[in-house]
């Protein structure tokens, strides 16, 4: 059974490894020529996420590459005084297995582990999707049985098969920014930041990194007019927005605005009544997004990805099975997800200076509990904190050895 699979960032790569494995003959097609190796931005993986890598076999990887920031010093806009917290007893207490790494590496990590036996096709993009021909811009037509969009939050087999971006998007309420800049204060192991009303700017890197990342994250009173492949206008907007802070402000502005790897978005969900259409289901952000930054979203790609393979197996290549599974599966999860993103991009970026001040010291305060008190609070508390903890990762026994999918 060939299934293509539109993405090769995360959840494309974990989907095909999980469909090798169960019998399926995977293609990977991503627009970009190749991997990117820029080294993008810091992603989490969850304790679910974390036992999908493990039995992938590839945790070793992925904690050699982990970021090792293990310290956020926050400053308040007017204040002097920082504030530590430290992160692994901060992420501790929300779940049991954490991981932070760059998005580029975690996608190297999948590749490593699926280009032996996966086909992949870079430099290329769907034009169309029909009955069973798929039509590329570049290569020659060919025959799939299932379609897989796995190409992020403006993905474009989503676009093709269900309609504009627009029908399915929701704002909440912020925007993100982060550029790729010299690291100027030699960080390693600790983020640095500043935050204030309606604002948060940070500075960080990794271990293995010579340069850092820039992260920004702001809620103006009303959307903000852009195209999102137009890079000067967003440089603009970002410098618009945060023109007038202290702190290293002014030069992170000027470093963004020279930057060659830049990103910006709006903190924006998916929203859809199905992913799935026919012959063609999303997995990841192109049909769950529960906003960059704020709902765990590489999380819930990674283990959208190995729920949707295994189902397929479990139903023996019978898509109209398997992808209503799929979503009963994955549907508590991702509206968790959804609400939790609502709620953190409120906290993250707070409306006055006492809601700033919660921010931060509340952090430092939960950071000094005893990690399984903070988990159980956690769990207990409500507000969804807990929710990657709390979600049942399926078990799907391998196929019988030269047993093929239908």
């Amino acid at each position: 059974m060939k299934i293509l699979i539109s993405g090769a960032s995360v959840s494309g790569p974990v989907l095909a490894y999980w469909l090798r494995r169960y019998g399926f003959t995977p293609t990977v097609v991503e627009k970009a020529p190749a991997l990117r190796k820029s080294g993008g931005h810091a992603v989490d993986l969850f304790k679910p996420a974390m036992d999908v890598v493990e039995r992938m076999g590839v945790l070793e990887p992925v904690m050699a590459r982990k970021t090792g920031t293990e310290w956020l010093t926050f400053l308040r806009e007017g204040t002097t005084r920082p504030v530590d917290i430290h992160i692994g007893r901060l992420m501790g207490g929300i779940s049991a297995r954490h991981v932070e790494i760059m998005r580029d590496d975690l996608s190297e990590v999948l590749h490593e582990a699926t280009r032996d036996d996966v086909e992949y096709v870079f430099d290329d993009s769907i034009t169309s999707v029909g009955e069973r021909e798929v039509t590329f811009e570049r290569g020659a037509p060919r025959e799939f049985d299932l379609v897989v969009g796995a190409d992020g939050l403006h993905s474009n087999v989503r676009r093709l098969v269900f309609g504009e971006e627009s029908r399915f998007a929701h704002w909440i309420g912020a925007y993100i920014a982060v550029a790729t800049v010299p690291n100027h204060l030699g960080l390693s192991d600790r983020m640095i930041g500043l935050t204030g009303p309606g604002k948060l700017v940070g500075l960080y890197s990794a271990r293995h990194m010579d340069d850092a990342r820039a992260f920004f994250m702001w809620r103006p009173a009303r959307r903000l007019d852009y195209h999102h492949r137009d890079t000067a206008r967003q440089k603009e907007l970002l410098r618009e927005h945060f023109t007038g802070l202290g702190w290293e402000v002014p030069r992170l502005l000027d470093e963004a605005d020279a930057a060659e790897v830049f990103y910006f978005d709006s903190v924006t969900q998916l929203r859809m009544d199905t992913w799935s259409r026919g012959r063609v289901t999303l997995v990841g952000d192109a049909g769950y997004c529960p906003g960059p930054a704020v709902g765990g979203s590489t999380s819930i790609a990674v283990v959208g990805a190995y729920v949707l393979a295994g189902e397929l197996a479990a139903a023996g290549g019978d898509h109209v099975r398997a992808f209503a599974a799929y979503e009963r599966v994955m549907a508590d999860y991702v509206r968790r997800s959804r609400e939790f993103a609502v709620s953190a991009a409120r906290r993250l970026v707070p409306s006055g200076r006492a809601q700033t001040w919660a921010l931060v010291n509340g952090a430092r305060l939960f950071t000094r509990l005893p990690t399984g008190l903070a988990r159980a609070m956690t769990r207990r508390g409500g507000g969804n904190l807990g929710m990657h903890d709390t979600f049942e990762l399926p078990g799907y026994p391998a196929l019988t050895p030269g047993r093929r999918p239908a």
